[in-house]
């Protein structure tokens, strides 16, 4: 019992002593940053055909007209 009462006690002050919510949060976010970056540099951009871009062009605007209905 006295070993089981020790570990409840450093596992409940364990999780009081850590970093805030606001912290954690604010880590991930900085994380998600970082990652975002990441792979934006290792992904460079393709360049899109003149056809490719027109394709692409009409069918956001069908798309478009489609929302509207």
């Amino acid at each position: 019992m006295a070993q089981r009462s020790d570990r409840d006690q450093k596992g409940s002050a364990g999780k009081n002593q850590g970093t805030s919510k606001d912290q954690r949060e604010r880590m991930r976010d900085d994380m998600r940053e970082v990652n975002r970056d990441r792979n934006r540099q290792e992904r460079p951009r393709q360049q899109l055909s003149p056809q490719e871009r027109e394709k692409l062009r009409r069918d956001i605007q069908d798309a478009n007209r489609d929302l509207r209905r």
